[in-house]
Formats: C-alpha cells, structure tokens, sequence
C-alpha cells in the first residue's frame, strides 16, 4: 500500500527547503533523482522505493485542490507538491509525513491530510538510501505478477496524477492490466474511469462484506492466479455463468443530480495554421457561458486554458498522440479529457466531456442542437452522441451503481453524411426525421432520441439507427 501526501505552499519550493525536507532521514541520507530529474526517491538497501516526491507544480487553477483532495487551497497561482510513501515500513509514512511538515513550514502553506504532516523531527532510518536505476524508474505500483500491477490507494479521489499516468503507460507497453485498490470511501475523477481501459485492468473497492468488489460493475472480485478477478455465483453453471453483484454496489439512492454526457470527434485537415482545441471551447462556452478553466497533462490541472499552448504541446508531441484533462470553474463542474492524434485522414480530437447539475439546475437541453451546428459547421465533426444520466454533480465516480446515460441524440458531421449511399442519412427507422444543421447543401443530421432518464429505451432506437445508417 502508498500513502500520499500533498503540499501546497503559495512559494515555490526551492532546492534547499526540498533539500531540508528529504533530510528528514537524517543527514547521512543522500539524495537523487530520476525521471528527467522529474522524481526523487528514497530506498531501502534493496532498492525498494520508500519514498517518492515529485517535482513541485505550479497549479494556475482555482478549486483543484477542493475538487481531488477537499482541502483549502492557497490563492492561485500555488505550488503543488506530492509524496508517496510505502506503508508497509512504518518509517516511510513517516519520512513522507516529516518531508511534508517541513517543506509546508519551510515555503509557507499546508499540507494534506493534516495528520500525516505532525512532526518535524529527523526520522530514524536506518537502512534507507537513494533509490539507483532500475528500482527508481518504475512506477510505484504495490504488487507485480505476469498480469497485472496493483496499486492501493488512500485519498478520497483516485485522480490522473502523473505518477498515475506514467504507470498506466508503462502497464501498457508491458502488455498488463493496472488494478487499483480502494476503499469503499474513495471516488474516482472521471479522467481516471475514462482511461482505465477494458479486462484486466479494474477499480478494486474493499468490503467489509464481499471481500472486494468491482467499483464500475459491481462484480464481487477474489485474487486468483495473480490478479483480481470475479467468483462465479453458486448457483452458476457453464452454460449460465453468472457473478454475484456486491450488496454495498446496489445501494443506490437518486438525489435528483444529473450529468449531461458529450462525445464528440472532429478530424481537421492536416495543417500548419492549425489551432486546436476549439470545438471544446465552442461547446463549454455555448452551454455554460464561459471558457474552461484550464488543462494540463495529468492532474491537477494546472495550466489556465491557453488554445495556443494546446496546439503548440500537441505539435511537438506529433506524430505521438497527446493525452489531456480540461476542467471549468468551481461554480459550474465540467471535465474533459482529450485525446488527439495524427492519422490518414487529418488530426483527430477524440472529446469525452461531462458537466454536473444539482437537483435545481436545469441542464440547457435546448441549447444542444445549436451546440452540435456549431461543431458541424466550424470545426469539421465527424459524429457526435449526447446522453442525460442520473450522477453526482460533482462528476466523481462513485462505487456504487449509477444510472446509466441515456440517449438525447446523435449527429453525423456533413463529409459522413455525403458519403452514405442515397437517402440513407435522411430516411431512418426512427419516428421523426433528422433535424439538418448548417447549409442546405452540405448538411449534418441530427437523429433526436427520447432521453427519458426512467426508459432505457432509448438505446434500443439508437441501436437500429446505428445498424442502418451502417447498411446492417
């Protein structure tokens, strides 16, 4: 297991407050670096890492420390600096707990959780050393097998971290699922659930009744042959396989809190004056009024939301794609994440957006079709699916059972619609014809769908409008 703590200091961490920090060791305690000088970390004897600090960043945007940690945060611009502890020594929590009291009082700020931030005495530590190559270029994951790496995690938000990140890349291109374990208490931030990626990787929640379970379906979960995997019911057979479904996941309450779901691809010609970023920008503003707040690469988010640096990051990234997390303001939740890539056909932004609504916010469902115009019309869309679902305001991901989204409509960009044979496009099984958006030559569709939260039906309508305009 880890234990994460956090500083936020409204001054920067210069080398010798970290210096003073990682002494808090002792003075015999070296000190190195890894990762593009990106991570320090401290080792036992065997090169197992302790602790991992990260390199200080600067977050230039308001409530990411609310919204991943439920702390009170310096005014922005603040310095966000994170540490990860093994809890299985005893004297790593400490080390990271003491590496945070010192840095917080050394550059001014606070850090979290406050508990583990008491002391700023020198830790006894005997066998502990500077982590050397290859122990310190791994992610710190908890337990490796053949199939997987786990990671147990103890904040209340399991958010996109770039230690988080660098992890699920490198599970990747070792061809591993990454399983992440939690308790019953922790959420996940959408970016998290959204690139969590299909079997074996899985959220893992503890239950004091079944053990663990599957925080996205339910599954009641068992370790089995190096990884977490789901039982089989008793009553199951071969030709009925079934698992059971963790009571603790069904304890479904509605409070009246809706998302409204949007997901979207544009595919722009491949050129040199290209800004990116844009068709997100044209909807945050058309349904709530303003810009996002900011973006980066991991999170916090913490760059302001700059549609140059954007583009210029993605540029120099090319042909590799890039991964990003956009979010709004405090006042209105919203979170994006975004990926863009070189292909055959141009660059494409693959757009995953969600914004949150109390039980006395009405989400603007009648600025949707204008929003899809827009898209059409500006920014090369391909297709585009709106969904209402029964969710937390807030967006974070509970372990627990959600209602599911359900379909407001879909919409096929202009160049799809052209190239479909006939009137295929136009002529549809679903009840009322598709709504044409931009110039009567060269129109996008819009195939309204009922969207009642209470009648899944919906998707059955989506499905066979999906098998026509395939030619299934």
């Amino acid at each position: 297991m880890t234990k994460d703590v956090v500083t936020l200091t409204q001054k920067m961490p210069d080398p010798l407050s970290v210096l003073a920090g990682l002494l808090a060791g002792g003075p015999d305690k070296l000190v190195g670096t890894t990762g593009e000088d990106a991570v320090v970390q401290l080792c036992d004897m065997e090169g197992r890492p302790l602790v991992s600090v990260e390199a200080p960043v600067l977050v230039h945007v308001a409530g990411e420390a609310e919204r991943l940690l439920g702390a009170t945060e310096p005014p922005v611009p603040f310095w966000w600096t994170e540490a990860r502890a093994t809890t299985g020594v005893e004297e790593a929590e400490r080390l990271a707990g003491t590496f945070a009291a010192r840095l917080a009082s050394l550059s001014g700020g606070s850090a979290w959780p406050p508990e583990a931030a008491r002391s700023l005495a020198v830790v006894e530590s005997d066998g502990v050393s500077v982590a050397k190559p290859p122990a310190a270029a791994q992610p710190a994951v908890d337990v490796l097998t053949d199939k997987v790496a786990v990671v147990i995690q103890d904040r209340p938000v399991v958010a996109m971290t770039a230690w988080l990140s660098d992890a699920l890349r490198a599970t990747a291109r070792a061809e591993l699922g990454l399983q992440i374990v939690t308790s019953p208490k922790a959420r996940l931030s959408p970016a998290v659930r959204n690139s969590l990626g299909g079997w074996p990787s899985r959220w893992v929640v503890q239950d004091e009744r079944e053990g663990y379970y599957d925080g996205l379906s339910g599954a009641v979960l068992r370790w089995q042959n190096g990884l977490f995997a789901p039982v089989e019911a008793a009553d199951a057979t071969p030709e009925e396989p079934r698992t059971p479904v963790a009571a603790a996941y069904q304890e479904f309450a509605d409070t009246g809190e809706r998302q409204l779901a949007i997901t979207f691809r544009t595919v722009h010609p491949a050129d040199d004056r290209l800004v990116l970023g844009g068709a997100l920008e044209s909807v945050w503003r058309e349904l709530t009024g303003e810009p996002p707040a900011g973006w980066g690469t991991a999170e916090p988010a913490n760059l302001p939301w700059s549609l140059r640096q954007l583009t210029d990051l993605a540029h120099d990234r090319a042909p590799e794609p890039t991964w990003l997390v956009v979010v709004g303001s405090p006042a209105r939740p919203g979170l994006a994440t975004v990926r863009i890539s070189r292909t055959t056909a141009g660059v494409e932004e693959d757009v995953t957006l969600a914004f949150g609504y109390g039980p006395d916010e009405e989400p603007p469902l009648d600025a949707l079709p204008r929003t899809a115009e827009i898209l059409a019309t500006r920014h090369h869309l391909q297709s585009l699916l709106l969904q209402l679902r029964k969710a937390r305001r807030d967006l974070m991901v509970p372990p627990r059972f959600e209602g599911p989204g359900v379909p407001l409509a879909f919409v096929l960009g202009s160049e799809e619609v052209r190239q479909l044979p006939g009137d295929r496009a136009r002529r549809t099984p679903l009840p009322e014809p598709p709504l044409p958006l931009g110039p009567a030559t060269r129109p996008a569709l819009y195939y309204r769908l009922p969207g009642d939260p209470a009648d899944l039906s919906g998707w059955q309508d989506f499905e066979r409008l999906m098998r026509h305009l395939k030619g299934a």
